[in-house]
């Protein structure tokens, strides 16, 4: 197990392959630990770094934060790269990641060289798609109150539905399930999706983020997804889009991404 001292939290962290970086953010409730295969497949492209945020599994901390913000994981994701010598790098966000991926371009850009994108949590982008987030928050907040040690669970089964969770292995369960304290801890928090004052970007400063982005969306996945996606594409200016199989969890080292990777690895430049 390696670990790094972050802004003065311990974060569990693994690096795979060499070359040039890539630094993965996982979303929320989840883990590292569900990136496993993922960066196996990414080190063969370049140098792979996952780690667990703030709060979640190995990086949690023996008492719970009460809340966690959008910058602390902007932060920290910008420490994990200044620590390891790692930057500028591809930074592939999936959901919540998606939502630190972004940031992190926004107030980092020297740390950043592209953007993979995997459905983004910045529900905020369109008026439909925040109004569901909200909804899913006092869902969820209503949901937890009676049983608190099901959070997580509950933001799976109100987001992707019970069929979702239902399809998840035991271990993976309990991946989730561990992460309860921390998924409190966000919804309590500042900036992330589902705070109370989520994360509000608007055309200008999203403009300003001048990085190639790679913005995946799933065939089946939730109409909120798709609508950010596409307001994102049009607002992000050196974008490239694909659409792919399956769900909301799209893998990180989908055949897309890893072109898109060698891309970026070749000629620093997605549109060469």
């Amino acid at each position: 197990m390696s670990r790094l001292s972050v802004n003065g939290v311990d974060l569990y962290y693994e690096e795979h392959g060499d070359g040039i970086p890539l630094l993965g953010l996982h979303g929320t409730p989840s883990s590292a630990a569900m990136w496993a295969d993922a960066a196996t497949e990414l080190a063969l492209h370049g140098r792979c770094i996952i780690y667990d945020r703030r709060g979640f599994q190995r990086s949690a901390p023996p008492a719970p934060f009460s809340t966690l913000d959008l910058i602390d994981h902007v932060d920290d994701a910008a420490g994990v790269l200044a620590a390891l010598h790692a930057g500028p790098a591809v930074v592939i966000g999936r959901s919540t990641g998606g939502l630190i991926a972004i940031e992190l371009a926004r107030r980092f850009p020297d740390k950043v060289k592209a953007l993979v994108l995997l459905e983004p949590a910045l529900f905020t982008l369109d008026p439909l798609a925040d109004a569901w987030a909200r909804n899913l928050r006092l869902r969820v907040l209503e949901q937890s109150a009676e049983q608190p040690g099901q959070i997580a669970e509950a933001v799976i089964r109100q987001a992707l539905g019970d069929a979702a969770w239902e399809s998840f292995p035991e271990d993976i369960k309990q991946i989730f399930a561990a992460t309860g304290p921390a998924v409190l801890a966000e919804i309590k928090g500042h900036g992330m999706d589902l705070s109370e004052d989520a994360l509000e970007l608007d055309e200008d400063q999203l403009a300003g983020i001048r990085r190639p982005a790679l913005i995946v969306t799933a065939q089946d996945s939730i109409e909120a997804c798709r609508l950010v996606n596409a307001r994102l594409s049009g607002a992000l200016p050196f974008t490239q889009t694909v659409l792919v199989t399956g769900s909301h969890l799209i893998n990180p080292a989908h055949p897309a991404v890893l072109d898109f990777v060698d891309r970026i690895a070749a000629s620093g430049d997605a549109w060469a």
